[in-house]
C-alpha cells in the first residue's frame, strides 16, 4: 500500500542573474550551444500547489517541477489567446509557462525566471516581460509567429470553448503539440527573433499532476505537460475517491508522487489519505469509491437460511443476487444515476431469551456470513451488516465482524429498534440509542476503514421515530470515510408512512436517506414507478423487506 505525506509548495526565491556577451561571427564551426533544461520530480509523495492567484500558481507549478531553464514561456494573465498559444508552446518547447499579473509589477515572475537562470523569454500575446533581467522574444498570440519564434510545427489550430481551456492543455502532446486558439480563432500578428533550440529535460513520467479544471490551473497543467509528467482533469471533484478513472489510474501507473494544483483541491480535507485509499485501486460496486451522490442503492432485507426474516432468506445466495439485481433493474429507467443492487443482511438477531452472555441477541457467526457476503462482492453487490444488539453495545457487536468489514464492499447498519435498556426485553418497548453510541460506532468505523485505506463505507441508522435516537442533532457526520444514511423503515399505510418521512426529515444533521417496502405489511406497498414519483427526495437507498 502506498502511503502519502503532504506538502505544499512554498515560494523560493534564489538570486541570480545571467547574459551573453556578443561573440564575433565565425565563418565555420559548430553553432549556438542549445539551452539547457533541467526537470526534477517533487521531493514529497503529495505536494499541493493551492495558490488561487493565477501567477502565483504558475510560478509555484514550475518551482516544483523544473529544476533550471534557459528558456521560458511567458503570457498575462487574463489573455486567454496569449495563455493557450503560450501553453502549446511550453509544452512543445519542454519548458516551464510562467504568467505575469495584468497589471502592476510581477515579482513572483521575477524571481522564478532568477531561480531557473532563465536568459531568454518568449513573451506571447500580451506578456511585455517588463524588467525580467532577460533577452526578450515577443510574438502575437498567432500560431505562425509562434512557430517561427519557436521552430516547433503546431498543425492546424484547435480553437477550445471558454470552460474547456485547462482539459485542452493537459491533453497537449508535448511530441506534437497543437495550437491552442479561443473560439473564433486568433488575434493575429507577427513577431521578432527567434528562440535558441531547447534541449529537453528528463520526463517526469513517475509524477501525476491532479487539477479539477479550475481556470488558475491552466499554466501549471502547461507546465506539467512540457516536463512530461501526466495530468489527470478530475471535472470539478475535489474528492481523489469520486473518479472511477483516477481510481484506476492512480492504482495502474505506480506515479511516485502526485502534485495536486489548485485551491480546490488545497481545501479538500484529508487529501492524503483520500489518495492512499484510491491508490489501492478498489471499486465500490458501480465504480468509483464514494457511495453517494452518484448511485441508487436497492436492497434484500434478511438473514441467509430463513424466509421469516425477511426477502433475502427466501432463497440461496444465487438466487438471492438474481433477486437483488431484478429489484435493481426496476429502478434503472427511472433515476439518471446507476442502480446498484445490495444486501442488507442481518448479522445479529434480536432474541427473546437472553442466551449464553445474556444480551439478547443471537449473533450469526462470520463463517455463516462470508459466503454471502464473498458471493456478493464477486457479483458486484453491496452489502451492509444490521446489528440487532440488544443489551449489548453496537461497537462490541461490531468488532465481531470485524474481518468483513475490512472487505470495500461492506457496511454497517444500526437498528435501535432492537437496543436494549439494562433491565429491558424486547417487543414490550420501541428500543432506542443515545446519539454518543452511535458516535462512538462512527469514529470506529471510520478509522477501520481509514486505517485499512478502504473505499467510502455506508452507516445505516434505521429509524421510524424520533426518540429511537436521543440527541440526533449532535450526530457526527464529519467523517468522510463515512456515508451516514437515515433509513426510514416504518411500516403500514402511505399516508403514515409518508409523515414518518417528513417528521424525520425536519431538523436532521446532514445525512442521506433510504425508505424501505415492506412486502407484506406496507398498504399498499409502493411500486419502483411510485416509489421514485412519490417519496421526496428520492431515496439513495430503497430496501424491500
Amino acid at each position: 500500500m502506498r502511503t502519502w505525506a503532504a506538502g505544499l509548495s512554498l515560494l523560493l526565491v534564489a538570486a541570480c542573474s545571467s547574459g551573453a556577451d556578443d561573440e564575433p561571427e565565425q565563418p565555420a564551426g559548430p553553432g549556438p550551444a542549445a539551452a539547457s533544461v533541467g526537470t526534477r520530480a517533487p521531493d514529497q509523495r503529495l505536494t499541493v500547489v493551492g495558490d488561487a492567484d493565477p501567477v502565483a500558481a504558475a510560478a509555484a507549478a514550475s518551482r516544483a517541477l523544473f529544476e533550471r531553464a534557459d528558456v521560458a514561456v511567458l503570457a498575462r494573465d487574463g489573455d486567454r489567446a496569449g495563455e493557450l498559444l503560450g501553453a502549446s508552446a511550453a509544452a512543445g518547447l519542454g519548458v516551464p509557462l510562467l504568467l505575469e499579473p495584468a497589471e502592476g509589477a510581477a515579482p513572483a515572475v521575477a524571481e522564478e525566471l532568477a531561480r531557473l537562470g532563465t536568459t531568454t523569454v518568449l513573451a506571447v500575446g500580451e506578456a511585455t516581460a517588463e524588467d525580467a533581467g532577460v533577452d526578450v522574444v515577443a510574438v502575437a498570440a498567432d500560431p505562425g509567429a509562434v512557430e517561427g519564434a519557436t521552430g516547433l510545427d503546431l498543425g492546424d489550430a484547435q480553437e477550445v470553448a471558454e470552460d474547456d481551456g485547462v482539459a485542452a492543455v493537459a491533453a497537449l502532446d508535448p511530441g506534437e503539440p497543437v495550437a491552442l486558439v479561443p473560439e473564433g480563432g486568433a488575434p493575429g500578428g507577427g513577431g521578432d527573433g527567434r528562440l535558441p533550440d531547447v534541449d529537453r529535460g528528463e520526463p517526469l513520467s513517475d509524477t501525476l499532476v491532479l487539477t479539477t479544471g479550475a481556470p488558475e490551473a491552466l499554466a501549471g497543467v502547461a507546465t506539467a505537460r512540457a516536463a512530461g509528467a501526466r495530468v489527470h482533469v478530475t471535472g470539478g471533484a475535489t474528492d481523489p475517491r469520486a473518479s472511477a478513472d483516477l481510481v484506476e489510474l492512480l492504482a495502474g501507473t505506480e506515479a511516485a508522487t502526485v502534485l495536486a494544483l489548485g485551491a480546490d483541491l488545497a481545501a479538500e480535507d484529508g487529501l492524503d489519505w483520500k489518495l492512499a485509499a484510491a491508490a489501492t485501486g478498489a471499486q465500490l460496486p458501480g465504480g468509483g469509491q464514494l457511495l453517494f451522490p452518484g448511485r441508487m442503492l436497492v436492497a434484500l432485507y434478511g438473514h441467509p437460511g430463513t424466509a421469516a426474516l425477511g426477502l433475502l432468506g427466501e432463497q440461496d445466495a444465487a438466487g438471492a443476487i438474481d433477486r437483488a439485481r431484478q429489484h435493481a433493474a426496476a429502478y434503472e429507467p427511472l433515476v439518471d444515476v446507476p442502480v446498484v443492487p445490495a444486501f442488507e443482511i442481518i448479522a445479529t438477531v434480536a432474541s427473546s431469551a437472553p442466551g449464553a452472555d445474556g444480551d439478547y441477541s443471537a449473533e450469526a457467526d462470520v463463517a455463516v456470513l462470508r459466503p454471502w457476503v464473498e458471493a456478493a462482492g464477486e457479483a458486484g453487490v453491496y452489502v451492509f451488516l444490521d446489528l440487532q444488539p440488544g443489551r449489548t453495545d453496537y461497537v462490541t457487536q461490531a468488532e465481531r465482524y470485524r474481518e468483513l468489514l475490512e472487505l470495500p464492499h461492506v457496511g454497517l447498519a444500526l437498528d435501535p429498534e432492537w437496543r436494549l435498556g439494562p433491565n429491558e426485553v424486547h417487543l414490550t418497548q420501541i428500543g432506542s440509542v443515545d446519539v454518543e453510541e452511535v458516535n462512538r460506532v462512527v469514529t470506529w468505523l471510520a478509522d477501520l476503514t481509514r486505517e485499512n485505506a478502504l473505499p467510502q463505507k455506508l452507516l445505516v441508522l434505521h429509524q421510524f421515530r424520533l426518540d429511537m435516537i436521543p440527541g440526533r442533532e449532535r450526530l457526527d457526520t464529519s467523517r468522510d470515510e463515512l456515508a451516514v444514511l437515515i433509513h426510514a423503515d416504518g411500516q403500514g399505510s402511505q399516508g403514515d408512512k409518508q409523515a414518518t418521512w417528513q417528521a424525520l426529515h425536519r431538523d436532521a444533521p446532514p445525512v442521506w436517506w433510504g425508505w424501505k417496502n415492506f412486502v407484506d405489511e406496507d398498504l399498499p406497498m409502493l411500486t419502483p414507478e411510485q416509489t421514485v414519483a412519490q417519496v421526496d427526495p428520492v431515496p439513495d437507498l430503497v430496501s424491500y423487506q
